[in-house]
């Protein structure tokens, strides 16, 4: 007897066109006709890229931020002093601190989803790196979160920012909101994830820069995009 779980999937497959790469308008319509949860699914973005990650020039990593925001409340943690310490609270900033935010850390009070340091904190910040490295949780001048624009820093995070990078594989994974978003909503957020994943491709790549794309939910099968059509976003 089939369980709930498999008969809830096959009926969600049958939404979708296997052999089929959809556009993004009729992807984004397909995925958020597969919500099936008691709660606000979260909209999830693959792409498999053409790169090779053990070449430095070839790691692909940034930060974006979401017109429209994911859809999640983000508490931010701020390793800062003095001046730019109270910067960060007026932001709005959920946890600022310095010795006493790394001593948290490594107590395993970790009550937060993104981490930004000013410069002068980063040798501070190395000693509980492999507590937030693994985490996703290290600053990251790529990403925007090593800055002494601490203000803007906090407000990008809270309005919607994103941080991506490519895993061993050369795929990546991000959220580009709730499936409760409209469909604009939805596809305003995607397109400017995609545009700034496109202008960050290595000179050194060769053949397909984006050669696979997929949308889904937290419970749902994936929705297969037309990688030319990704490729073309600038």
């Amino acid at each position: 007897m089939k369980s709930k779980v498999a008969k809830r999937v096959q009926n969600l497959l049958k939404k979708i066109d296997d052999g089929k790469l959809y556009d993004i308008d009729s992807g984004i319509n397909v995925v958020k006709s597969l919500a099936s949860a008691k709660f606000d699914e979260t909209v999830e973005l693959a792409l498999r890229l053409g790169v090779d990650p053990r070449h430095a020039d070839q790691m692909i990593r940034g930060a974006v931020v979401l017109p429209h925001g994911t859809g999640k409340k983000v508490r931010v943690a701020v390793f800062a002093k003095g001046i730019k310490a109270d910067e960060a609270k007026e932001a709005g900033a959920d946890v600022v601190g310095d010795e006493d935010l790394a001593e948290e850390i490594k107590n395993g009070n970790i009550d937060f989803d993104m981490v930004i340091a000013t410069p002068d904190m980063m040798a501070l910040v190395g000693k509980v790196g492999r507590i937030l490295g693994p985490k996703g949780l290290m600053p990251n001048p790529k990403t925007g979160t090593v800055t002494a624009e601490v203000s803007k820093a906090v407000a990008n995070a809270k309005s919607g920012q994103i941080n991506f990078r490519v895993d061993k594989k050369g795929n990546i994974h991000a959220p580009i909101g709730k499936v409760s978003f409209s469909e604009d909503k939805i596809k305003d957020n995607m397109l400017e994830l995609v545009k700034t994943i496109n202008r960050l491709k290595p000179a050194s790549t060769k053949g397909k820069f984006i050669r696979g794309g997929a949308l889904s939910l937290t419970m749902s099968p994936s929705v297969k995009l037309d990688t030319q059509i990704l490729m073309d976003v600038k």
